[in-house]
């Protein structure tokens, strides 16, 4: 549950810090747009009117014959047209001094004069536009614009302004501001709730994960997480649920292999200090105690292979087991091994088929290879019938060689195929013939073809036959040595 709300807390955290600094910076680039939006208009509807006012001044300075102006007839039209946008109109000579102004109320405009660099902006520009204090004629920030007032000479005689508070860009911008702080607030609240159940829901498997594994902790691999997308996190939960059942897989099997070694090991143990101390104890008459030790002796050596294939395959399985692959004849390694048992074929009048075979080259470790033949004979012999047969067969195909080792006789029920290859495993059949063994074999066999990058399969019809067959890397076959220049001449 930590976990959870910690998790919870930092995706909640982070995703809302995230719509926090988009929602500030978008706010602050909509004020900076906005402002300057007001800014452009205001300008634009003030010297449109200051054009206006031109115009008025030009026609009345024409009929003067550009000698005056009536001061009485451009007051009215300059508060005409100045008291439609709210914005002060005021008249300058050409060293900035306020003649006429619609400003009536306290103007400073005749007690300042327009500075000089406002003036060669006029003329060079043809117009002038701020929002600012006019050289210090304002107190506080106006927008005002200019333009100048020609002779027919195309000499400039006068300059026009019109000037308007820049307060209600303020009050513009903080209406703005007010709108977009309601909306941001809405978009926040629904994102909040949003993102929580969102996260919530992502983060649920997680903590399903972790109450799973608690539940492993305490020996439970039944517990699933269930699947509910197949994103990332269902991925995860996918991977989980596939580990949670090779964990069971392997804490069975390793139930069951402790169970197995217990019982092997415990049956000889048994046997041999049964025996042991009946001897010493006297139990057992002097006259056949060689017989109980020879007993004791077969016990012993069976719990030396014992360990030695534990160890064996504990290696392999680790990968600190190094093949060491040499080319050699495959048929030459199973004839080897089946005249090793040549008493006990006699002994049971078999029939050996196959082994008239040319050289067939691989690629493997002839050691561990004569382990896996020795073992497969090994089980041949020990199960085929009286008077059957044992058949060798070599296929190449691929770049593998198949050899195939089958013998007649009663075969393995179809049922135990899926476990011959598992350790431990023994057959009611095999229990019955071979009490020596202890179901290693065949998982040695397995271990070390696969390491070989093979694979071994087992094919039996009950009451007919049995037949095992491996596949190992073909050897590669030399290549002819190029003829030297010359060579032959």
């Amino acid at each position: 549950m930590g976990m959870q709300k910690s998790l919870l807390s930092k995706y909640f955290t982070i995703c809302s810090a995230i719509i926090l600094a988009s929602i500030t910076i978008l706010g602050a680039i909509l004020l900076v747009f906005a402002a300057q939006y007001f800014k452009m208009d205001k300008q634009k509807l003030l010297l449109r009117n200051a054009n206006q006012a031109l115009a008025l001044t030009q026609e009345e300075y024409k009929r003067n014959n550009y000698t005056e102006v009536n001061s009485y007839t451009l007051q009215t039209g300059y508060g005409i047209l100045g008291d439609a946008i709210d914005a002060t109109i005021f008249l300058t000579d050409v060293q900035g001094k306020t003649l006429l102004c619609t400003d009536t109320s306290g103007c400073s405009h005749f007690t300042y004069t327009v500075p000089e660099e406002v003036r060669q902006q006029v003329l060079r520009d043809g117009k002038y536009k701020e929002m600012g204090k006019l050289g210090g004629i304002y107190q506080e920030n106006y927008y005002t614009v200019g333009v100048p007032l020609y002779h027919p000479t195309g000499q400039v005689v006068a300059y026009i302004f019109v000037s308007s508070t820049a307060a209600g860009q303020q009050h513009f911008l903080m209406e703005i501001l007010n709108m977009f702080a309601i909306s941001s607030l809405a978009v926040i609240v629904i994102s909040f709730i949003v993102i929580y159940f969102v996260t919530s829901r992502m983060v649920r498997p997680l903590r399903e994960m972790v109450g799973a594994t608690q539940s492993f902790s305490k020996g439970d691999f039944t517990v699933r997480v269930p699947v509910t997308s197949y994103d990332e996190v269902g991925q995860l939960a996918i991977a989980f649920n596939n580990m949670a059942q090779n964990l069971a897989s392997t804490e069975q099997v390793r139930r069951s292999f402790i169970g197995n070694v217990s019982h092997e090991l415990k049956t000889p143990m048994t046997t041999i200090g049964g025996f042991i101390d009946g001897i010493l104890d006297g139990t057992i008459p002097e006259d056949k105690r060689d017989k109980y030790l020879r007993t004791v002796s077969d016990e012993v050596k069976r719990l030396a292979r014992l360990v030695r294939s534990m160890l064996g395959i504990a290696r392999m399985e680790s990968g600190e087991m190094k093949i060491a692959p040499q080319d050699f004849d495959i048929n030459e390694t199973v004839c080897t091994t089946v005249f090793t048992f040549e008493q006990k074929i006699e002994e049971k009048r078999l029939e050996i088929r196959g082994l008239d075979q040319d050289k067939l080259m691989v690629s493997a470790d002839p050691d561990l290879i004569h382990q896996v033949v020795y073992n497969l004979v090994d089980n041949a012999v020990k199960f085929v019938n009286e008077g059957g047969y044992i058949e060798f067969d070599y296929k190449v195909e691929g770049g593998f060689t198949h050899v195939s080792i089958k013998n007649s006789g009663d075969g393995i029920p179809k049922e135990e195929i899926p476990h011959v290859f598992e350790k431990f495993y023994k057959s009611d059949r095999s229990r019955s013939l071979d009490k020596n063994g202890v179901g290693l074999g065949l998982h040695i066999v397995r271990t070390i073809i696969n390491l070989h990058s093979g694979d071994i399969i087992v094919r039996s019809v009950e009451g007919e036959y049995c037949e095992f067959e491996f596949t190992l890397p073909t050897a590669t076959p030399p290549k002819p040595a190029a003829r030297k220049a010359g060579a032959g001449a």
